[in-house]
């Protein structure tokens, strides 16, 4: 599976940078879009040891209005014979919804929705141009189920999934693919991001056996694009626990949620 150009937003860390280094002796050209320059730097330096592959580091705040448009007119000048935008980056929360930040959940919006639809539009040229094109958002097990402490989260990843679905339908007679890949809970830097100040480090939104790691997530949703599925749902247990939220009953997922753990302790 090889690729002119690879596009991968939050490729600073969790799996952002596991794409990077999964996909550096699968392209020519690898784009990494983050906030944190010096992470990218040490990302593509190690790359650029055991590859060929041209690494190209270009940050932005994907929170910022005018970052990003200035980030689209960088992609909208691509030109390649093949290409895969992986729309990965993405902001939590957690806590109740009633004493969460208007900030946070602004930036929240724009990272998770805002930002995968503007960088897919400006990029749909040249897509379209292009011998090959797929495109992989990442959305998760929660786009298919409201998670209480995590409402802002869960709904954003209900938009990339639904958008990702219909984006699939308009574009498939260009050639282009579109993958929403949907795991569930990963050990990443994620969480650590998602705790609202003043909680505990030690407390665990979900239960210990249902994480999967970031290699089986990144290959995964890349076997899933080679297969050109419009879902992926990381191992084995993750895809058991997506056909049974998707066909339970809301009452009874009502009561299972209403049970999970979910109380954000303060830090003592």
């Amino acid at each position: 599976m090889m690729y002119s150009t690879v596009v991968i937003t939050g490729a600073s860390s969790g799996f952002g940078e596991g794409f990077a280094y999964k996909l550096a002796p699968q392209c020519e050209k690898l784009i990494l879009i983050a906030r944190n320059v010096s992470k990218m730097q040490e990302i593509a330096a190690s790359i650029l040891q055991n590859h060929q592959t041209k690494v190209e580091v270009w940050p932005c705040d994907l929170a910022d209005k005018s970052a990003r448009v200035e980030l689209c007119t960088k992609l909208a000048a691509l030109n390649t014979k093949s290409i895969l935008l992986i729309n990965n980056a993405g902001l939590g929360d957690y806590g109740e919804f009633g004493t969460s930040e208007a900030e946070k959940n602004r930036l929240l919006m724009e990272v998770n929705m805002t930002a995968p639809v503007e960088l897919t539009h400006c990029l749909l040229p040249a897509m379209q141009k292009a011998e090959k094109a797929h495109i992989i958002n990442i959305a998760s097990l929660a786009a298919d189920l409201a998670i209480p402490d995590f409402a802002m989260y869960a709904a954003s990843k209900a938009f990339v999934a639904s958008f990702s679905e219909a984006l699939r339908i308009e574009v498939a007679k260009q050639g282009i693919h579109v993958t929403a890949v949907c795991p569930g809970p990963v050990h990443t830097g994620f969480g650590d991001n998602a705790r609202r100040t003043g909680k505990n480090k030690k407390e665990v939104p979900f239960r210990k056996w249902f994480y999967t790691s970031v290699e089986c997530v990144v290959n995964s949703a890349l076997k899933a694009v080679q297969n050109n599925k419009p879902r992926c749902y990381p191992s084995a247990k993750i895809r058991i626990a997506g056909l049974f939220v998707r066909n339970a009953p809301l009452w009874l997922l009502r009561l299972i949620m209403s049970t999970r753990p979910r109380k954000a302790t303060p830090t003592t």
